[in-house]
């Protein structure tokens, strides 16, 4: 069986862009296991550009027209038209326009709209996304195959929106590689975020807010807030305006230099409104830092069952303020342990590749 993503973008691991991040990882990990994957990626700038990858790319152009598919990449899918064609991603014009051609020519294909689909996602712009929905993205649902769910609030989004499509739930698989390093914390208790600067989204306007609260009683404190994005100016404006000296914006870090900063901090916190399945909180999980996440992650589940860390029922600086107090209260009792022995579980069980790439093979028969 042949497998070919498709993306936009050239799924580039080095970018703050999670979808990319997760078809990397995810053809790395089945070519690895043997299966027979490539990814094609649609982009402005189709020049090879990214770092060494064990699978075979392919790059098309994008066009002007966003509903407009290429002959050459027309000519590309009829090649492999005995293949498994997987998108990433929703509400993509071309891929309504994709859709519609796999259908003509009787072509096999599934979509993971990582996130696209959640009832959070689906309240913005939701007037656009109606008519959109009614002259597009419901004739792709219908077509598919299969449509790949990351978390219980997409399963739900996707069923008040298409309720005959069929869903497939399944995790991301994330490569626990990390050794857990002694003695690398930050000197005085640090909270982190990693991840795109969107405000509301990622519900960054609830963590100053939280923080802001608790470093009154605890000066001695920081928040390190990595990534860049159109919030930078208002993350900007609210340390002026309340005056916080403990609070530090390190852009956007990639590789090991991302991977010091994890592992310095005590706490991660990932209060989003809306996700597909964040990473990043993989990724602290991995340096055994104790996580606070919301349920719109749809990896709070995994967090509670596993005592990874503490996952919030609400979306608000009173419950996010009362995590933060609470693990601040087990660091300072010298009993983290049992958090980072959770993390090491949740990773080895429940998103090791090793575990889930033979799953995916269900997506596509």
């Amino acid at each position: 069986m042949e497998i070919i993503h498709i993306v936009l973008g050239k799924a580039n691991p080095d970018r703050l862009n999670g979808v990319n991040k997760v078809v990397y990882n995810m053809a790395t990990e089945q070519k690895k296991a043997g299966k027979n994957v490539a990814v094609w990626g649609i982009t402005k700038n189709p020049v090879h550009d990214y770092p060494e990858r064990n699978f075979k790319t392919e790059l098309f152009d994008t066009s002007k027209f966003p509903f407009f598919v290429s002959e050459t990449l027309k000519k590309a899918v009829l090649n492999h038209r005995n293949a498994v064609f997987h998108l990433h991603g929703g509400w993509i014009p071309v891929f309504s326009a994709l859709a519609k051609y796999f259908n003509k020519n009787q072509i096999k294909f599934v979509l993971t709209p990582h996130g696209a689909y959640n009832e959070v996602a689906m309240k913005r712009s939701s007037f656009t996304k109606k008519i959109y929905f009614n002259l597009f993205e419901k004739r792709l649902l219908k077509s598919a195959y299969k449509v790949h769910s990351i978390g219980k609030s997409e399963v739900n989004g996707l069923h008040n929106i298409s309720p005959a499509s069929t869903s497939f739930l399944l995790p991301y698989g994330f490569q626990y590689t990390h050794q857990l390093k002694k003695n690398t914390k930050n000197t005085d208790f640090t909270i982190g975020f990693v991840g795109r600067l969107d405000i509301h989204t990622k519900g960054l306007d609830l963590l100053l807010e939280a923080f802001y609260v608790f470093q009154k009683n605890e000066p001695d404190t920081r928040l390190w807030i990595i990534g860049e994005g159109e919030g930078q100016s208002f993350l900007e404006n609210f340390i002026k305006e309340k005056k916080l000296t403990n609070v530090v914006l390190w852009g956007k870090k990639f590789g090991q230099e991302k991977d010091e900063l994890l592992s310095k901090m005590h706490v991660f916190a990932h209060p989003s409104r809306n996700e597909g399945l964040p990473t990043a909180v993989l990724e602290a999980a991995a340096f055994g830092v104790p996580t606070i996440v919301t349920q719109a992650t749809n990896v709070a589940e995994y967090v509670s069952d596993f005592q990874a860390g503490i996952a919030i029922e609400d979306n608000d600086v009173s419950s996010l303020l009362d995590a933060i107090c609470r693990l601040f209260k087990i660091y300072k009792n010298q009993q983290t342990a049992s958090f980072v022995t959770g993390a090491q579980k949740m990773l080895e069980q429940k998103f090791s590749w090793s575990v889930l790439v033979d799953q995916y093979d269900e997506l596509y028969t």
